[in-house]
């Protein structure tokens, strides 16, 4: 695998985690500790965030839309990880 294909893949991972906790920290707005981690995770990853918020908006207050981000991310990664293969004719 290619030098480029494993750091956009390693890349990906990193932001595939960002994300989780982001989602996850969602759930507790009015924590005190959750405030500063928050602060530095919406900046990074509220605007990936937002292109699936203008397409499926909130349903009763839940968010729906961080599903199919972490979908789309997942689709990214596995095509990355085939190009080599796909590259290389195995």
């Amino acid at each position: 695998m290619s030098f480029v294909v494993q750091t956009l893949i390693a890349f990906l991972n990193i932001y595939f985690v960002l994300l989780i906790v982001r989602i996850l920290l969602s759930w507790f707005q009015t924590a005190e500790w959750a405030y500063q981690i928050m602060a530095f995770l919406s900046p990074v990853t509220d605007p990936y965030l937002n292109i699936f918020r203008s397409f499926i908006p909130p349903i009763g207050g839940i968010d729906i839309s961080a599903i199919l981000a972490i979908f789309a991310l997942q689709i990214v990664q596995g095509a990355l990880a085939t190009i080599p293969t796909v590259a290389m004719g195995f």
